[in-house]
């Protein structure tokens, strides 16, 4: 039988776990699947941050709660998973979003800063996703994987702009790695698709928000505005759902229309 689009979209009796859930796009992900009647489990270093996250979730309603882990180390990435699976019963839904970034030129980029962000951005979504794959999507035979990539790693920044290597590179690595992953978990009927956002107001972009102009940055956009706390919600719930359920490999830009700026 034929369903409607509202049962297309439903996420009740799905489980979705969030990496970097307690603020910014994370957060906004997570109430986005949670209004679609989805349990989450969200996962960030701050215990406090998570307390606060998971509160605002309950008071609209939605099923939550939360772990405190590392998403660069993979004792707790293993932590995470495991104990996601003990506790929810499952995971339906993985979305790879803890990030980092660090500015610098490139001739004198810290080895240790490159380090910590393509570990934290590339290295920890794979573990990540390899744990929950193995231990319950491929079992199952199903599963849907997000990756919050970004416009970033399409290409490198204007010059005289952020000097960002270890992130654009980072973001156009999860955009190979969603696609080439899709290739490989197809046949155990698990979706693996990529979010681009633009530029969105949050901490990591404060300091170029302060040293540019709100302004400046919105101009640069065909929509001339930044992103806002509604911009990933249908996308992502397109992705999580039945909705999306023969969409896989794909990344997406969330951005405005920067993207489609020939030239950037």
């Amino acid at each position: 039988m034929t369903r409607t689009v509202q049962q297309l979209f439903n996420l009740e009796d799905k489980t979705a776990l969030i990496t970097g859930g307690s603020r910014g796009l994370g957060l906004q992900i997570a109430h986005a699947l949670g209004e679609a009647g989805a349990r989450l489990m969200l996962c960030a270093r701050k215990a406090d941050e998570l307390e606060c996250a998971v509160a605002q979730l309950q008071d609209a309603g939605i099923d939550a709660r939360w772990i405190a882990a590392d998403a660069a180390q993979e004792a707790d990435i293993h932590r995470l998973a495991d104990q996601t699976l003990e506790r929810m019963g499952g995971v339906d839904i993985l979305v790879n979003n803890a990030g980092a970034t660090w500015g610098a030129p490139a001739e004198d980029y810290p080895l240790h800063a490159w380090d910590k962000v393509m570990n934290l951005n590339v290295r920890g979504y794979f573990l990540l996703s390899q744990r929950v794959a193995k231990k319950h999507m491929i079992e199952c035979g199903r599963g849907r994987i997000i990756n919050v990539a970004s416009i970033a790693g399409l290409g490198g920044s204007r010059s005289g702009g952020m000097q960002t290597i270890a992130y654009n590179t980072s973001k156009g690595a999860v955009i190979n790695f969603t696609r080439a992953l899709a290739c490989e978990w197809g046949r155990y009927g698990i979706t693996v698709n990529a979010i681009c956002p633009g530029f969105f107001p949050s901490k990591m972009t404060r300091g170029t928000l302060e040293r540019v102009g709100e302004e400046k940055m919105a101009a640069r956009a065909p929509l001339h505005r930044l992103g806002d706390g509604e911009d990933l919600k249908g996308i992502a719930l397109l992705y999580a759902s039945d909705a999306g359920k023969y969409i896989t490999g794909q990344c997406l830009a969330v951005d405005g229309g920067v993207s489609a700026i020939a030239g950037g």
